[in-house]
């Protein structure tokens, strides 16, 4: 069954269409319309409780068997009831008396068989198509419909009284059922003059039974005739039905929809048709019966301006193509398209033709149609969509006598270019080129036509644009769409691009510097792309931000980061780094300065709190510490009876009995000093030796007093020289007051190589450092230590 609807008029259609694309809801508003929407609900009857406000209703697809008057009673603002496809048996009219502003009524594809009627005069639409009736459910009230726009009737029979009431109206588009018709044998019903600008007539299938109608139409401008079955000589059976109808017609549109006849029948119809006033003439789904032989064709002067075949099935399997094409390929109309017919080939006119436009879509022609082609320099458009086209070369050299095409669609072939077989001669009045859903590669534009404007490269295997292209200065609207792409192109390549269509690529990290060169982009589509959320993408970004939703397709909520995980998602108007993370020069400047701030904080603080002293003291404490550990306590214990022996000048003594000896008295330290521990008799040089001997470590104060006296001098030396002698670090050096290094004599050569390593301890000034200054003086001693006992000399502090 075909169901071949009308358009709907004024703003009814494009209400139902809304309703359509709705679904299931309840109840919507749009603008002036409260639409209540139970399409496709299940349901058995007309749902209660609606709102009195609806002005569209829509109960089509459901399972509703009959229809009251309470159903609508309280519906007063009523406008477009749809209630096609569900088991309405009858009708009765009177149910929409309360619906005054009732216009769009559509019944079609029920169960009716009777309908009583009821004046409904502002009735616009009305649909009783695909339905039971015996005749056609014409009542005497619809004369009165003076309203009336379409009206879709069907009918098993027909009788010349039916259409009588309707025949004075002047409607836009009737539409006649007879998919149910039997008709009568050998009657031919004579039916009254219609008057419409459309007729659509829908005859049941595998039968001719336009030979039993007799009819005709005034003010026809489009004829649409459904399931035409030509077999069997029925060929001028069917010519003269047509002549019929379309008597009174100036210019017509003429469809002719599931055709089935032979050959010669269907040149005897183009035939017929040439010389009538037929602009356009579409014919779909033709079946082609018994065999194909030479049908001779006039082409005379003729009104068809287009001729559309589409969907063509051969049952003959036997025939010399030439039959076929040669008579499309000559004639003189100015639109030919022949599209889904399988067809291998089209030869080049004979003569020079008026063709402005061809279109042969979805067939099986090769690189080879139209080889070497002078007669069609009047071309304008020429589409091969869906064919056996390969090689592009090859195409552009078919095409190049063609002077004046301008628009050439080549898309969802196999097309590849290759270099090396050979160049692309365009002709120069090309603009649009579609070459989508191809296979070619980065080398495409290496042959395209200098002139092109239109570019559709949609789906192809496109990973780059070659920098060196500069014959594409006319340029204005590029589609790569679906490419494998990984940046936007610059527009220094083409200079008059305003449109660009990039999305669905591999653009992960797009340069910035595409809109420094695309001045004049005015439609940017670049959603949906694996965006690397980093630095580079920053001012990409931000430009994209600034530009306007309607020069940037999807903006906002298309563009997200895909990489890397951790913003993965994220719109790229909410990514967000900072200025410092993503400018090297910035962060260097950053890290240089932080580094002197801390620097020169570091200093204040090392000036400030004596900072210096406190890690030399620490270091002394901690290496002392060590060196004490490292000397074999049964060593130290053989010869050793003094902890330590303090070399000092008289003129520090006060300092040395008030602060150095009390301190180290609290620590239970055993000192040796000269004036207590000499012993009578011996020589001042022995004592020294002798006491430097006896001692574990030898502490010397040193102050400008200590350089000045000779005995110290002494002191100093031997310890030294038992440092060297023994391996150990015996020495003790305490910097009492600051000694210039000029103001040490040369004979203290020791004393300056001492100090030159700063292997001694400051005396602080300051209370708050004199407790980190005696505990380097503990660490050094070993309180573990057994010292030898002799009566005569051992005195403890």
């Amino acid at each position: 069954m075909v169901n071949l609807k009308p358009p709907i008029i004024n703003t009814f259609h494009f209400i139902l269409i809304f309703v359509l694309i709705l679904g299931s809801g309840i109840q919507h508003s749009l603008q002036n319309e409260f639409i209540s929407n139970y399409s496709n609900s299940l349901l058995s009857h007309v749902p209660r409780l609606l709102s009195p406000k609806t002005t569209v209703l829509d109960l089509s697809l459901n399972n509703i068997t009959g229809i009251q008057i309470e159903d609508f009673k309280f519906l007063p603002k009523l406008r477009v009831l749809r209630l096609s496809h569900n088991r309405i048996q009858y009708l009765n009219i009177s149910v929409f008396k309360f619906n005054k502003d009732l216009e769009f009524l559509d019944l079609s594809h029920n169960n009716l068989w009777n309908i009583s009627c009821y004046l409904l005069k502002n009735l616009i639409h009305l649909d009783l198509s695909f339905n039971e009736f015996e005749s056609l459910p014409i009542c005497e009230e619809f004369k009165n419909l003076t309203q009336l726009d379409f009206l879709g009737l069907s009918a098993k029979r027909i009788q010349k009284s039916d259409l009588l009431p309707v025949s004075h109206l002047n409607l836009s588009n009737i539409l006649l059922d007879l998919e149910r018709f039997y008709g009568e044998k050998d009657k031919l019903e004579s039916l009254p003059v219609l008057d419409t600008k459309k007729l659509q007539i829908i005859f049941p299938p595998n039968r001719a039974l336009f030979m039993q109608l007799n009819i005709s139409v005034n003010n026809l401008r489009s004829l649409e005739i459904t399931n035409i079955n030509l077999n069997n000589d029925k060929c001028s059976f069917f010519t003269d039905f047509l002549s019929k109808v379309i008597h009174n017609s100036k210019s017509l549109n003429l469809t002719l929809c599931h055709i089935e006849d032979t050959w010669k029948c269907f040149v005897e119809i183009l035939q017929f048709l040439w010389h009538k006033p037929v602009e356009y003439l579409y014919i779909y789904n033709l079946t082609l019966v018994e065999e194909i032989s030479y049908e001779p064709f006039t082409y005379d002067e003729t009104l068809l301006k287009e001729l559309k075949i589409e969907l063509l099935t051969l049952k003959v399997y036997l025939f010399t193509q030439t039959n076929i094409y040669d008579i499309f390929s000559d004639m003189n109309i100015k639109m030919l398209t022949i599209s889904g017919t399988r067809m291998v080939h089209m030869p080049c006119p004979s003569k020079p033709s008026p063709f402005h436009y061809l279109n042969f879509a979805n067939n099986l022609f090769p690189d080879s149609i139209f080889p070497d082609c002078e007669n069609l320099s009047l071309l304008q458009t020429l589409i091969l969509q869906k064919n056996k086209l390969k090689h592009l070369s090859k195409i552009a050299d078919m095409t190049e006598k063609m002077k004046s095409l301008k628009h050439l669609d080549l898309s969802q072939n196999s097309i590849s270019y290759d270099e090396e077989k050979g160049n692309c001669n365009w002709p120069e009045s090309l603009l649009v080129l579609n070459l989508s859903s191809n296979e070619l590669t980065d080398s495409v534009f290496r042959c395209l036509p200098p002139s092109v404007t239109v570019l559709d490269l949609y789906r192809n295997k496109i990973k780059g644009i070659p920098k060196n292209i500069s014959n594409l200065e006319t340029l204005q609207e590029l589609n790569i769409a679906f490419n494998f792409l990984v940046d936007l192109p610059g527009c220094s390549t083409f200079s008059s691009l305003s449109v660009l269509i990039i999305k669905h690529n591999s653009v992960s990290h797009p340069s910035a510097h595409f809109f420094n060169s695309c001045q004049n982009i005015k439609s940017l589509q670049a959603e949906d792309n694996p965006f690397l959320c980093t630095c580079e993408l920053r001012e990409f970004s931000k430009n994209m931000a600034t530009l306007s939703s309607r020069v940037v397709s999807g903006w906002p909520h298309s563009y997200k980061c895909a990489f890397p995980d951790d913003y993965k998602g994220t719109l790229l108007k909410d990514f967000h780094m900072s200025p410092l993370s993503c400018n090297i020069v910035l962060l260097i400047i950053t890290i240089v300065l932080v580094v002197l701030v801390l620097v020169i904080v570091t200093a204040f603080f090392c000036i400030y709190f004596d900072l210096p002293w406190y890690l030399r003291m620490i270091f002394q404490w901690t290496q002392t510490r060590h060196r004490a550990r490292n000397i074999p306590l049964e060593e130290l214990e053989k010869t050793v009876q003094f902890h330590a022996f303090i070399s000092y000048s008289e003129l520090d003594s006060p300092w040395v009995k008030q602060e150095l000896l009390p301190n180290l008295k609290q620590e239970e330290i055993r000192i040796c000093l000269h004036e207590r521990n000499f012993v009578p008799g011996k020589s001042i040089v022995e004592n020294i030796i002798n006491c430097i001997e006896k001692s574990h470590k030898s502490i010397f104060v040193l102050s400008p007093n200590f350089i000045q006296s000779e005995w110290c001098h002494y002191e100093l030396y031997f310890a030294h020289h038992k440092l060297f002698h023994e391996c150990s670090d015996n020495l003790i050096l305490i910097l009492l007051e600051p000694i210039p290094q000029y103001n040490i004599p040369p004979k203290y050569h020791k004393l300056k190589a001492l100090m030159a390593r700063r292997t001694y301890l400051e005396w602080p000034k300051e209370k708050s450092k004199q407790a980190l200054f005696w505990a380097n003086i503990r660490a050094a001693f070993n309180m573990k230590l057994n010292l030898v006992e002799e009566a005569n000399n051992i005195e403890m502090i």
